[in-house]
């Protein structure tokens, strides 16, 4: 099966020369590159771009420009975020101490531009029993999970749903960690590429007045209704309604860039008075 774009090495090696090329402003000599990760000080610059290739191979992030090795960084972070394509995304699991975490829903919405624009949502047979307390947390049941696809069948669509937009979700560690895993299974020793936001964090930062950033608690602030709570698709829109809230008040507050974004926080501006947030349910 051949790799999807948006998918990069999961290889910690890779992810080594990733960090080194972007210390050295984006470019370095294979033999510098042996020499640093491989621990290849006497290696021929033949046979370090051999290793070297060998290891980056269908890895996007990476471009060969005669005796150098370069990157290709996204973009993303210094884009206007007005201009970012953003897919929210949350996830349902099963877990338990006699199996592993495995998905069972995915859902998301694409927010561009201020509103969203497309959405996403399917089961997931993860071919494992559904225990009582999730079937009943979530209305989901075996008999709905056993009629769905599997991760193996719906991975090429959520990858072409998510291109090369920014990832966003609630508690982003859980939902992305569990969907690079499913990815792993299909497409071994990879994870998806995308840059990543997660709303837990950035509330906190943009809202530290907010007494609970859970996102009962923000959809409860902003006034928005949660549909099918607990459900992947409901969660993923009242998440994407969240976010457009958050980014309302980042413009307020002149953040432009997701890389400010990133940065900014509203308690180290709050003696500045002109930098107060609006922050009107």
């Amino acid at each position: 099966m051949q790799r999807p774009y948006n998918l990069i090495s999961d290889s910690s090696l890779v992810q080594e020369i990733f960090d080194l090329l972007r210390e050295r402003q984006g470019r370095s000599t294979f033999s510098q590159v042996a020499d640093s990760i491989l621990r290849l000080s006497n290696a021929t610059e033949d046979l370090a771009a051999a290793l070297v290739t060998d290891l980056i191979q269908n890895d996007p992030r990476f471009s060969v420009e005669e005796n150098y090795l370069t990157i290709i960084e996204n973009d993303n972070e210094n884009q206007s975020l007005n201009e970012i394509d953003f897919v929210v995304l949350d996830v349902e699991a099963i877990s338990g101490r006699a199996i592993p975490t495995r998905m069972i829903e995915i859902g998301a919405c694409r927010v561009a531009r201020g509103e969203i624009r497309e959405e996403f949502e399917t089961l997931v047979n993860p071919e494992l029993p559904l225990p009582r307390f999730i079937s009943a947390l979530t209305g989901i049941t075996d008999e709905m999970l056993g009629a769905a696809p599997k991760f193996v069948d719906v991975a090429d669509r959520w990858l072409t749903f998510a291109a090369d937009s920014t990832l966003v979700a609630h508690n982003s560690n859980f939902d992305l960690n569990l969907l690079n895993y499913e990815i792993a299974r299909v497409f071994p020793g990879s994870r998806m590429r995308n840059t990543d936001l997660c709303t837990v964090q950035l509330a906190r930062r943009v809202a530290p007045a907010i007494e609970n950033h859970n996102l009962d608690s923000l959809a409860d602030y902003f006034g928005i209704e949660i549909k099918q709570r607990h459900r992947a698709g409901g969660d993923a829109r009242a998440t994407a309604e969240v976010l457009l809230r958050l980014l309302e008040e980042l413009e307020i507050c002149g953040v432009r860039t997701l890389s400010e974004a990133r940065n900014f926080d509203s308690r180290k501006r709050a003696s500045a008075p002109e930098a107060q947030l609006a922050l009107n349910p």
